[in-house]
């Protein structure tokens, strides 16, 4: 990672930060250590992606929306700052959507969704004391360069029913203790688009937090960062779509939105003290995920970033309706309707986000609470109904599609196409090409992980309705709403109101 940092204090461009990453990291595809991934046809293009949105920090046409100076004098994403005002949480919003248009809402792990914590750091590094300065050293470096970090904060689904210290042979704990800094060993996922960043945040979600108990598991109580370059990390990647992906024309989506997914393997890594920030402290690693703010702000770029690519998906679905001929059928446009008041819904509590902030870290603020409790309950399970409503009103239509770009080329064949292949005012290669990046959006292997990305993202099915009800619980709300039922049923009894404002008739006689 050494060669990111420069005596220019700004925002990488496209090409600096493609160059970033040939770092010597240990990137295993396919058995073989990926030397470049920069070149790698398995991430190229999703690369390139990413590199697009540096490029854009220093466009024109985007840099005043992207771009601000923080309290520090620092010019970075306005994102990746602290907010201290509901104004510095809209300009913040605008700067995630006009990044996720770039890929219509596809890719989740952009370098903006773990600034949702990394701008935290900036905002209170004392927090983490006696750590303090690794937060601040870390937020100047971070948001100087606006460095693209990956987070694995979850066990692998191993041995869950025991206790995290007796999971040692799997789970991320300290093996040693040195002058210099710890040596820890152990797996985590999802290192999601983990080989194109430029260093690992390792923590606790609060599913995980919630587990851990003083005195037992001090060794697996730990928060620190992992550069890219450390000769002991491993990311071990899943199959990749963008190889997989034919042609453009075939796979729209998945040749270059492809954020390869990884499990992460430390073994006997050293970390030094600089980048620690928790260590063998129980109490604060089940109190900073949501102390930090980190999940106030991560709420507010996942729902910004569902909301895009909800509006492709609404686009996406009347295009098909319309190549069908049935974008005027009444149940069509009920099912279309849905998903446009889900849009708007969504947006609204955007809007709540930002301008009905709560106080956090530091004297800044952050998304409130409630707010983004219940953008990760809607955007979570929204997936599903999105793609029961295309299945139902575009049918099969989606599957008669030819196997290939190649049949058009050929001229034997191209003819009965154009014929018979055609779309409602629409010829055989416009609609084949809708209905690919139909196919490709919702039944592809791409697809299907997307599927899967949607709903667990934000942990685990339960725990997203708990927390919600937890935090009521904590803040006070849920004794307001029984205090509701409490005063009506206050205002009568047996023998009738309580409360002279109303009459009861029984008997023809008034009580």
């Amino acid at each position: 990672m050494a060669q990111v940092i420069q005596t220019s204090p700004r925002p990488m461009t496209g090409e600096e930060y493609l160059e970033s990453l040939r770092d010597g990291r240990k990137v295993f595809f396919r058995g073989e250590w990926v030397e470049d991934v920069t070149t790698h046809p398995a991430f190229r293009n999703a690369a390139r992606t990413v590199a697009r949105l540096y490029d854009a920090l220093h466009s024109p046409e985007t840099r005043e929306i992207l771009t601000k100076v923080d309290r520090q004098g620092i010019l970075t994403h306005k994102f990746f700052a602290p907010a201290y005002s509901a104004e510095d949480l809209k300009e913040a919003a605008q700067a995630i959507a006009v990044w996720q248009r770039m890929s219509f809402g596809w890719m989740g792990r952009t370098p903006e969704y773990k600034a949702a914590f990394m701008a935290t750091l900036g905002a209170d590094p004392d927090y983490y004391a006696p750590f303090g300065e690794t937060a601040r050293r870390w937020y100047r470096e971070y948001a100087s360069r606006v460095l693209f970090m990956n987070h694995v904060i979850v066990d692998p689904p191993i041995d869950r029913n025991r206790p995290p210290s007796e999971v040692r042979d799997v789970y991320i704990h300290v093996v040693k203790e040195t002058d210099g800094g710890i040596i820890v060993s152990g797996a985590k996922q999802v290192a999601t688009a983990s080989a194109l960043t430029h260093g690992t945040f390792v923590g606790v979600n609060s599913g995980s937090a919630a587990r851990l108990q003083e005195g037992r598991d001090e060794d697996v109580a730990l928060v620190f960062f992992v550069r890219m370059d450390n000769p002991r990390q491993y990311l071990i990647s899943r199959a990749s779509y963008e190889l997989d992906a034919e042609s453009p024309f075939d796979h729209p989506l998945s040749s270059r939105f492809d954020e390869n997914d990884a499990f992460l393997v430390l073994d006997e890594a050293f970390i030094p003290w600089e980048d620690v920030l928790i260590y063998r402290d129980v109490a604060k690693c089940k109190r900073f995920y949501a102390d930090s703010g980190f999940f106030n702000r991560f709420n507010l770029q996942t729902t910004i970033r569902f909301m895009i690519k909800l509006e492709f998906m609404i686009g996406l679905l009347q295009k098909g309706l319309e190549c069908n001929g049935t974008a005027d059928f009444r149940g069509n446009q009920v099912m279309v309707g849905e998903l446009v008041a889900l849009r708007h819904l969504l947006w609204a509590i955007v809007t709540a986000m930002v301008s009905d902030p709560e106080p956090s870290l530091g004297g800044s603020v952050v998304p409130r609470l409630e707010y983004a409790a219940a953008a990760r309950v809607y955007t979570n399970f929204a997936w599903d109904r999105i793609r029961q409503i295309y299945e139902r009103i575009l049918g099969g239509a989606p599957i008669i599609n030819v196997s290939s770009y190649r049949d058009f080329l050929n001229p034997e064949v191209r003819p009965l196409l154009d014929r018979y292949l055609r779309g409602t005012g629409m010829s055989a290669v416009e609609r084949s090409k809708l209905y690919k990046l139909v196919w490709d959006a919702v039944y592809s292997e791409f697809g299907g992980r997307h599927g899967l990305y949607e709903l667990n993202y934000a942990g685990n099915h339960e725990q997203k309705y708990l927390d919600p009800l937890q935090w009521a619980e904590r803040r006070g709300f849920m004794q307001q709403w029984k205090a509701l039922v409490d005063e009506c049923l206050s205002q009568y009894d047996l023998d009738g109101w309580r409360d002279a404002t109303w009459v009861w008739e029984t008997n023809g006689r008034e009580r």
